[in-house]
């Protein structure tokens, strides 16, 4: 029988190798309390690793003043799950739950994540490691928990509001163009109120907002602190705002109660308080009511068929400079406009189309797949579902390639130990290494083409969709139907005065002449 003799290693692998940790920070605002308590929390994990033999840090993520019930305002964190997918990270330590996440829906999935990748997350507060499967029911609770606290303190901060809206002290925190902020209150910024009353004159002498507004901009009127030039949305605002009276109306808009927290307009969803006299006025109450009055007639006016109920509104952009196209009205007729254009022609040299010209390229382009959808469509669809299948046929799924790598790495690491015990020579050491880092490299390759397959997935449902449209439409279109357009229809882009390029779902791009 043979003889075993076990030779002990002179180097651990604690001693050769240390798990590379990373840290997470947060606070939620931006308060002098919060900050001192984020450099303290930054602080501690950096004194926390400087004496410890079996880890050590990486790197901080430290996100200050943002909210945690949204995972996509946190660049800080998205930075560190970046990371760790790039397997620059072992290890992440957080204070709690809460700063995690918020969100129990975010702090389960990247969780979840993390420990496919390997990679194990533990909650001080909580003395929670993710390494132990059980802890998830845990992490469930705790997180909603975490949410329910960031709903509660949401709802208090919105009853508070509320409160003070009902009784008069509620304090604009942005003050409107004319005003200024001094000491909480509002004070007309005199300039700044002469263009207002000007634009007031204006529109009550005949002059419409797109007019008021180029003349604004060819005179280089200085426009309000975040835009550079005066737009048509912008002139609009102030012709239409109460607070030039000296009045404040309330709650113009709403927050929902569940996350993630969502605003809309406030169409009698929720109540409104008109409050009087909160600050001095800049345009006398009867000037105001005469120039809604104006507005409302000139909305009367108009044709039927307002931008926001055609069915182009927001699907047409230019070509040249990619800007979004307006509905404009000339003579009871609607026409398209580039927004930089319309601003100043020499920016953009793509002019107004008219919105029969787009119907009738529609039209024709709709009457052409009708008849000829299946030579077009279907070998698109035969060649995604090839794709998809090539990506899918050995059933190896994102997972099963981070273990590969996983692997892969720990072969790495073996070769490390074997080199520093001398068993092996430099030249061997440095193929070896090479090899196994070749591999790794095009497993990361394959796992980014699996990562398309999602987007493979709903472009094949979107064409799938569509060829079921054609197969029951078989009639011709005569007249544009705007139904028809969205069904089948992603956006329009304007080459230039002669073609349009309609970009179907699915992916498929088809260019159309405009009939002159």
């Amino acid at each position: 029988m043979p003889t075993v003799t076990i030779i002990q290693p002179t180097i651990s692998e604690e001693q050769n190798h240390k798990l590379r940790c990373a840290a997470y920070c947060r606070v939620s605002s931006n308060s002098e309390d919060q900050i001192n308590s984020f450099m303290a929390q930054t602080r501690y994990y950096e004194k926390a690793f400087e004496k410890s033999d079996r880890e050590q840090l990486v790197d901080i993520y430290a996100d200050e003043g943002i909210t945690g019930t949204r995972e996509d305002k946190r660049d800080e964190f998205k930075r560190m799950i970046s990371d760790c997918r790039k397997g620059k990270i072992d290890r992440i330590y957080t204070k709690s739950i809460s700063r995690f996440a918020r969100n129990t829906k975010d702090c389960l999935k990247n969780i979840r994540e993390l420990k496919s990748l390997g990679i194990t997350v533990l909650f001080e507060k909580e003395n929670i490691e993710t390494a132990d499967m059980t802890d998830e029911m845990m992490i469930t609770i705790m997180g909603g928990l975490a949410q329910e606290e960031s709903t509660s303190i949401s709802q208090n901060l919105r009853w508070s509001c509320r409160k003070r809206m009902a009784n008069g002290t509620y304090e604009l925190s942005c003050p409107p163009y004319g005003y200024k902020k001094i000491n909480g209150k509002l004070v007309i910024c005199p300039e700044q109120a002469k263009v207002v009353k000007e634009i007031y004159d204006s529109y009550l002498s005949g002059i419409g907002m797109i007019s008021i507004m180029k003349n604004l901009n060819e005179r280089n009127i200085p426009c309000c602190k975040n835009s550079e030039r005066w737009h048509m949305i912008g002139v609009s605002y102030i012709l239409t705002n109460e607070k030039y009276t000296g009045n404040t109306l309330l709650q113009k808009t709403y927050s929902t109660n569940t996350l993630p927290v969502r605003r809309f307009k406030n169409n009698g969803n929720a109540d409104q308080y008109y409050v009087r006299n909160t600050h001095p006025a800049i345009i006398q109450q009867e000037t105001f009511d005469k120039v809604q009055r104006l507005i409302s007639e000139k909305n009367q006016k108009q044709p039927r068929g307002t931008p926001h109920n055609s069915a182009l509104h927001k699907h047409i952009f230019c070509g040249s400079c990619g800007s979004i196209l307006i509905r404009k009205s000339c003579r009871e007729k609607y026409y398209w406009s580039c927004r930089k254009h319309d601003l100043a022609a020499v920016d953009c040299p793509t002019k107004q189309i008219s919105e029969d010209k787009i119907h009738s390229a529609f039209i024709r382009l709709y009457n052409k797949l009708v008849y000829n959808f299946k030579p077009v469509l279907t070998p698109l669809q035969q060649a995604l579902q090839d794709l998809k299948y090539k990506n899918t046929k050995s059933g190896t799924t994102i997972i099963e390639k981070y273990k590969e790598i996983a692997k892969l790495k720990e072969q790495t690491h073996v070769l490390a130990r074997l080199k520093t015990k001398g068993f092996l020579d430099e030249a061997k050491y440095l193929g070896q290494t090479t090899e196994l880092n070749s591999k790794i490299a095009k497993i990361q390759t394959e796992i980014k083409k699996l990562n398309v397959s999602d987007e493979e997935d709903e472009t094949l449902e979107q064409l799938d969709m569509l060829i079921g449209y054609f197969e029951k439409r078989q009639k011709l279109m005569v007249e544009f139907e705007g139904s028809a357009f969205e069904s089948i229809v992603d956006k329009i882009v304007v080459k230039n005065q002669n073609e349009l390029e309609f970009h179907l779902i699915g992916g498929l791009e088809l260019t159309e002449k405009i009939c002159s």
